[in-house]
């Protein structure tokens, strides 16, 4: 007698047709798949991309009126009540006036020399740290790997480090702005865990080769890494693009300023900027751009390089911070 799947069911009192399983909508399934992996019905498409239009819209929206406004003339701004949402008399004097050479340009200025600088120093700084952290081998690697640790959960505080800035003598200086936060332990345990996942067969050629540490970093394990450079470039570029608290605790001289503690200043708080004229700041209604144009203009130009550069970083993230944060 041939003994078969079905007959044994039969006798252990079940049938194949009892064990199949059926969702919520009586459609048959496999009956060892889970329901997340079974293929969604017409309903829960539908309902998915209602929801994804809406969020899309939701972030678009502001944007749209950010944008629109920032090229708007008063006329337009005056009937709109405020923001404009419907484009009408389009014109491009708020970016003409704040790009004449004036506070918001110089502020650029710093903040792309702060921003490409102090990305490129925290990369620099990071990969060593990282790399040394990866080789077990390194001396003191269990200690200095402590403290690192230490630092993503307890810092010194503010008072402490005004005092060691002023201390070294870099208030009012572009320095203050880039040294306080040029290395971050968060980001250097993710270049660390993916240092540590670069075939050792690898470096093991190469030192047998006679390859030195400096070289089997630069030449080896960093072109396998450009993912998670390129993710962590992107942070600390973000970070630096981004950051004005700094700049308000050591930078006095508005000449210093970075473009976001200009748009803190003038376009959140509405206070004027020191060595801003009235016309830059669109005060002087004889022809100029209303200050809310201007505002919106600044508030495009703090976003255009995240907008810019995100998209070539954005097919890194994946393999660049997922890898390097689980495993290892």
């Amino acid at each position: 007698m041939k003994v078969t799947s079905e007959s044994l069911d039969s006798i252990g009192g079940r049938s194949r047709s009892s064990r199949v399983r059926r969702d919520w909508n009586g459609r048959r399934r496999h009956p060892e798949r889970p329901v997340w992996d079974e293929e969604p019905n017409v309903a829960t498409k539908t309902t998915k991309n209602v929801v994804l239009v809406l969020v899309v819209l939701a972030v678009l929206f502001p944007l749209w009126t950010v944008v629109i406004t920032s090229f708007s003339t008063q006329g337009a701004i005056t009937n709109a009540g405020g923001l404009v949402v419907v484009p009408t008399d389009l014109t491009v004097n708020a970016y003409q006036q704040i790009l004449s050479g004036g506070v918001v340009t110089r502020s650029i200025g710093v903040s792309v020399i702060v921003t490409a600088g102090g990305t490129a120093l925290s990369l620099f700084v990071s990969i060593l740290g990282a790399y040394a952290l990866s080789r077990p081998g390194t001396l003191l690697h269990r200690p200095i790997l402590f403290l690192v640790l230490i630092t993503m959960f307890f810092g010194a505080g503010m008072i402490p480090t005004y005092l060691l800035v002023s201390s070294l003598g870099l208030i009012d200086t572009l320095w203050a702005l880039i040294l306080p936060t040029s290395v971050s332990a968060f980001n250097v345990m993710i270049m660390r865990n993916f240092f540590i996942n670069v075939d050792r067969s690898m470096i093991d050629c190469a030192r047998i080769d006679g390859a030195s540490e400096w070289r089997i970093l630069w030449q080896i394990v960093l072109p396998v890494s450009k993912a998670v450079v390129a993710v962590i470039g992107l942070f600390y570029g973000v970070a630096y693009w981004n950051a004005f608290f700094n700049a308000m605790l050591y930078i006095n001289d508005s000449t210093l300023w970075p473009l976001q503690l200009v748009l803190r200043s003038y376009v959140l708080q509405g206070q004027a900027i020191p060595g801003a004229s009235a016309a830059e700041l669109g005060m002087d209604q004889g022809g100029t751009p209303a200050g809310l144009a201007i505002q919106m203009a600044v508030v495009v130009l703090a976003m255009v390089p995240i907008l810019v550069v995100y998209p070539f970083v954005q097919r890194h993230f994946a393999t660049g911070v997922m890898i390097g944060a689980v495993k290892g």
